[in-house]
């Protein structure tokens, strides 16, 4: 294989139009090491499919269909000609229409996955005849036959030796002659049924190939110029990072900065993959590259970045038999565990544990996580608190743990805020916050003028 090895993903903002889409094909063009493209559905699109995939009624599913259609049309006619083309796209769009009339009959985790899967692949066979209007060797291909994944509908994981093995029969000779595009995303279970990686899985399917195909770059082309200190809507302020570690970029996306996806970094540290991220836009003005700590040039900051998490739930689980007992801390997260609660931060007291929640949603049906029969089964250990609209609050940086001054220079600056919990000490690389949603920006923008702009 040649030396240099890239595998490009794009947005959907870097694929929502024709003019997006060019800009796309070009910057491939501009670099003969991409070998691989991988794409999201075109900006809206996803979001229309998961509506219909939530069975609405004939009306509504209409429009949304008419709504699909008018985004694919609309790069299509500005193409050549290209009957087979249109009716390709044409028979994707009436599969859409039959799987959605399905769906508003009865709806399930699988039906959702097949039928969100379709934006992914016509934004790759749209992107493909782009490329052959350039005159590139440009080829479509089906990730779902390497992409293999478990049978957990919504947010499957990934077999990660399957997919090594499937990528080195199927994949690794095409990318050698041509320029292979795929989609992100979207994956297969054992059986063949299409599964999905989450939302935002697409950067994931990226990084996973990456490593799969020994890729010697990932590249993630967005609508934004790199990782910034923070986002820049919120603190005009921000400055772009130019080069970050994997633990602090693995940081900034758990906790909310949705430059990347918090798991596409995972493959990329296994295989020690460096990871561009830059703006499809604006590809001139480059970027931020993710490297292993050792390959950074400069100094780590002890602070590097601020995110922001909404959509937290706080649960405060209260229970006098748990002074001095055993065992209880061990029930109440066996009982998460079975009801696959996630949780992010945790403090105790003799008698209560709080914890945090993300429930920003985990799936693409949009099923609440903190169902009845969570609630009923904690309900026989301990009393249950439930808080509401809070928002979580992320200090990005370095061996925080073991600098002074890093308390009074945080708490310092938010005397006018309840702070309804605090995480500080777990890990070297963060100090993380909980608040009320309407204070989050305030206390972010406070935060981002105390550390970074003064």
């Amino acid at each position: 294989m040649e030396t240099s090895f890239v595998i490009a993903k794009f947005g959907g903002t870097s694929v929502a139009d024709y003019p997006a889409m060019v800009n796309s094909a070009n910057i491939v063009i501009a670099n003969p090491n991409v070998k691989v493209v991988v794409l999201s559905a075109s900006a809206g699109v996803t979001n229309l499919l998961v509506a219909l995939a939530e069975g609405r009624d004939t009306e509504v599913r209409s429009q949304h269909i008419a709504k699909i259609q008018s985004i694919q049309y609309n790069i299509l006619e500005q193409l050549p000609e290209n009957p087979t083309l249109r009716t390709e796209i044409d028979k994707i769009i009436a599969n859409i229409a039959s799987l959605s009339e399905a769906a508003s009959l009865a709806t399930s985790p699988a039906l959702t996955d097949e039928l969100v899967s379709h934006g992914e692949i016509m934004s790759s066979k749209l992107f493909v005849e782009i490329l052959k209007e350039k005159q590139k060797n440009a080829i479509w291909f089906d990730v779902r036959k390497v992409m293999r994944t478990d049978d957990k509908f919504g947010k499957a994981t990934p077999k990660i030796e399957d997919i090594k093995q499937l990528c080195c029969a199927h994949l690794k000779s095409l990318s050698s002659h041509s320029i292979v595009v795929t989609q992100g995303f979207i994956g297969s279970e054992s059986s063949g049924k299409t599964t999905t990686l989450g939302r935002g899985g697409s950067d994931y399917t990226a990084a996973l190939l990456g490593e799969a195909l020994n890729a010697t770059q990932i590249d993630i082309w967005t609508d934004v110029a790199g990782i910034y200190t923070n986002d820049p809507r919120i603190t005009p302020a921000a400055k772009r990072i130019d080069e970050i570690s994997f633990a602090e970029a693995t940081e900034m996306a758990t906790f909310g900065a949705k430059v990347l996806h918090p798991a596409t970094l995972v493959p990329a540290v296994r295989s020690n993959i460096p990871v561009f991220v830059g703006s499809s836009k604006a590809p001139q003005e480059g970027g931020t590259i993710v490297y292993n700590t050792n390959s950074i040039t400069s100094k780590l900051p002890v602070f590097r970045a601020l995110a922001l998490r909404r959509k937290q739930t706080l649960l405060t689980l209260t229970s006098l038999n748990m002074l001095h007992a055993q065992g209880f801390l061990a029930n109440v997260f066996t009982i998460l565990a079975k009801h696959n609660i996630s949780v992010d931060l945790v403090t105790t007291s003799e008698v209560s544990i709080a914890l945090t929640i993300d429930t920003t949603g985990t799936n693409t049906n949009g099923n609440s996580l903190l169902t009845k029969a969570l609630f009923d089964e904690l309900s026989t250990v301990c009393h249950v608190t439930v808080e509401e609209d809070l928002a979580l609050i992320a200090i990005i940086g370095n061996n925080l743990t073991s600098t002074k001054g890093i308390a009074k220079e945080v708490f310092g600056v938010l005397d006018d805020f309840i702070i309804r919990l605090c995480c500080y000490g777990a890990s070297t690389h963060n100090l993380c916050l909980l608040a009320k949603s309407n204070d989050a920006e305030s206390i972010i923008k406070i935060l981002h003028n105390t550390i970074f702009e003064q």
